[in-house]
Parts: structure tokens; sequence; C-alpha cells
């Protein structure tokens, strides 16, 4: 008798291989969705705002376009301002897999004693939780200024650096659309 065809249901190793390469597949696209640093850090591209009203539509534009690659920034300057603070960085980098798991790489409905949890209540739980472990390993200060720095840096980015070589996909289009409408 062959199986050729039929869907396996067991829990074992090869649902567990299963999930893994789902979840591999689902970073990468989700870091597919950055735009290549090169295009960023572009220095043709940077060139002082005329006025206030055209910097906030480059900060739009651009926080649309390379929302990805300053999500990537704010991370990766809260991870290396927590390298002195071990707990701090183990309490993170534990966080972080829980956001994985629990946020990022769901496909169904978290379902907890019976009862299906909305993403908005996950979202909130594990926004909660994320500053309550942080703030507890006593590196308040540097998680606040780690992420001032990164805002800082985004913010200065976003206003300096021109759009005009940028194409926007759709859903990037569609929110600059909803946000205001541009001026030319």
């Amino acid at each position: 008798m062959t199986s050729y065809g039929t869907i396996p249901t067991s829990s074992g190793p090869a649902s567990n291989l299963e999930y893994i390469s789902r979840a591999k597949e689902r970073i990468k696209a989700g870091l597919g969705s950055r735009h290549p640093w090169k295009l960023m850090f572009d220095i043709h591209a940077v060139k002082f705002p005329a006025n206030f009203k055209e910097a906030i539509n480059r900060v739009k534009v651009n926080a649309a376009y390379f929302r990805m690659n300053y999500a990537i920034i704010v991370l990766l300057v809260l991870f290396l301002s927590l390298l002195w603070h071990p707990v701090s960085l183990i309490v993170f980098i534990v966080m972080m897999v829980a956001w994985l798991f629990l946020y990022f790489l769901r496909d169904e409905p978290l379902v907890v004693v019976g009862r299906t949890i909305d993403d908005r209540v996950v979202l909130l739980v594990l926004s909660v939780l994320t500053l309550v472990f942080l703030f507890l390993t006593r590196a308040t200060e540097n998680i606040l200024l780690a992420l001032l720095v990164g805002a800082v840096v985004v913010l200065l980015h976003a206003a300096l650096r021109k759009t005009d070589d940028l194409f926007l996909d759709e859903e990037s289009a569609h929110l600059m659309s909803t946000a205001a409408p541009s001026s030319s």
C-alpha cells in the first residue's frame, strides 16, 4: 500500500522540519522586503530639504520605503547598547525569539486553553512583557538612550535622503496615499 499524495498527520520530526523550513521562508520573505543598503546609503541622494514640509514628506516616503531597513537599524543599535549588560542582552534575545514564534512566524491563530487569542492581544502582551522584562534588568537608561539614538538616526536619514529615485511598491504607495497627498 502506497501513501503518495497523502497528507502526513504525525507531529514527529518531519513536522518539526516542516515548521523550521516554513519559519526560514517567512524570515527570508520578511528580510526580502528590505531594500538594498547601497540604495539606502547612496551619497548622491543626500540633500538638505528646502523647507519643513518637504522634510516631513521625505520622512513619510522614506519611512514607507525603507521601513524594514529602519527596523533593522533600530534593533541593531539596541542590540549593541545591550552588549555591556549581559542579562539584558539575554532577555532581549529570549524576547526576540518569543516575538518570532508567537507573532511573526505563526500561520494559524494562537490557541491557549481552548480559546483563540486575537493578534492584537498577542501584540499587546508581548510588547508589555518585553518592556517589563528589559526594564527589570536595570538597563532602563541604556534602552531608552538606544531607542532615542535609533530614532534620531532614522529620522535624520529619512529627512536628508531625496525620494526622487525611489519606486514605491503597492503597499508603500497605498500607505503614502492614505497618509497625505504628495506635493510636486
